[in-house]
């Protein structure tokens, strides 16, 4: 895709993944943004409240697993549309339920529909740009979900908590809004994959690719740092505007918070996805991951303060999302083009367990009668485990120049 004539196609397969991912993180946010009003509607306990969060994170595990290899067999332009309808419709059916089990079990079926989405996005992505800019583009399609998570939270501070209906319903409607203009000008699967996805063999090489030639020690660090990252993303996207409304910040400032938090994160994996593709890639891998366990303690002892809250939050925002960055672009780097689908693919569905286990977490500390500030500092080993994950990783396969020019000639 190096050529003038299909830079076009390349810009506008970017932009669709970025706002398919818009989609996608509206509906992950749509949970924890909600739980004000549908709390004060069903009055859930804590592990009831726990076990709704978690229900979209099981569903992304199957739906991870079914997308990517749905994609090796369809193309991934089809399973992308599926999956955007999937999590569309059962938003908006989330929209409609009557109880706190069945409110679990629409969120269940949303997750199916989520998990099939993104690793479609980032390989869309990455197969569509040269490599010399191809972390930018794969930090461009990223950050729309944390954009989406943004706009999440601007519906939740417009709307008062009784209507915290309106919160899926418009979660629901946008994806099937956006289906058909992703089946009118994306651009078919095989025209971006240099491999037949139709093929037999490639289900069955899918292991000789994850761990074949020397791969099996770095694919399960790879799947490491995504479990403990995705772990600590869904646990701060469900609980902190809660954990931030029991240390006494209004719902207005915790509102206001939680789209910090995702407009940091935004910003700072834009800018970090261009670092990655300049001299500057060590330092930034570094910086992101010493900045994520400073800014937990800074949020679990700063005083109740709106405005220094949401400054870490937005900070707290982008170290995350920093680091989940590097990953993308590392699984990008690591997996030839022909196996780039099933890497992501795979460490994706990995990483959901994280999503299921960390609000489960959080929940379970609450219960055990932990303060806010306790669960904080109890993610704490969880990032520092994940940083050195993360270290590794990024300065091998990112900012390595001999690993580039491997790379390349797997993509020829």
């Amino acid at each position: 895709m190096d050529e003038a004539g299909t830079s076009g196609k390349a810009a506008l397969t970017v932009l669709l993944c970025f706002v398919g991912a818009l989609c996608e993180g509206f509906d992950v946010q749509a949970a924890g943004v909600a739980a004000g009003g549908l709390s004060r509607e069903f009055r859930p306990t804590t592990q009831e409240l726990g076990i709704f969060f978690s229900a979209s994170g099981a569903g992304l595990i199957i739906g991870a697993i079914v997308g990517g290899r749905g994609a090796d067999r369809l193309g991934r332009k089809p399973v992308l549309v599926a999956s955007l309808v999937t999590f569309g419709f059962f938003s908006l059916l989330t929209s409609a339920a009557p109880s706190i089990p069945l409110l679990t079990a629409a969120r269940f079926l949303t997750g199916l529909g989520l998990g099939g989405a993104m690793p479609n996005l980032i390989a869309l992505a990455a197969d569509a740009t040269a490599s010399r800019s191809r972390n930018t583009s794969i930090a461009t399609a990223y950050v729309g979900m944390p954009v989406g998570g943004s706009l999440a939270s601007l519906v939740t501070f417009l709307l008062p908590l009784e209507q915290w209906r309106a919160v899926f319903q418009v979660g629901g409607v946008a994806p099937l809004l956006i289906v058909p203009f992703l089946i009118a000008y994306l651009p078919a699967g095989n025209s971006l994959t240099p491999t037949v996805t139709g093929a037999p063999s490639a289900t069955r090489g899918m292991l000789r690719e994850l761990f074949g030639q020397r791969r099996a020690f770095k694919t399960l660090l790879l799947w490491a740092s995504f479990f403990l990252i995705v772990l600590t993303l869904h646990l701060m996207l469900n609980w902190l505007p809660s954990l931030l409304s029991a240390r006494g910040l209004a719902k207005n400032s915790t509102a206001i918070a939680q789209a910090a938090f995702n407009a940091g994160g935004a910003a700072v994996a834009l800018w970090l996805g261009a670092l990655l593709d300049s001299p500057r890639q060590r330092t930034s891998i570094a910086v992101s991951i010493l900045l994520l366990p400073v800014i937990l303690l800074l949020i679990a002892f700063s005083p109740p303060r709106a405005v220094v809250l949401a400054v870490l939050a937005c900070l707290l925002g982008g170290a995350i999302l920093a680091q989940q960055v590097i990953l993308y672009g590392v699984a990008s780097a690591y997996y030839p083009a022909a196996a780039r689908g099933a890497g992501i693919g795979a460490a994706v569905a990995v990483g959901r367990f994280g999503s299921l286990i960390g609000p489960l977490f959080a929940a379970s500390l609450l219960a055990a009668g932990r303060t806010p500030s306790q669960v904080l500092i109890g993610v704490l080993p969880i990032v520092l485990a994940c940083g050195v994950c993360v270290g590794l990783l990024g300065w091998q396969e990112l900012a390595a120049p001999a690993g580039r020019r491997v790379h390349r000639r797997n993509d020829v």
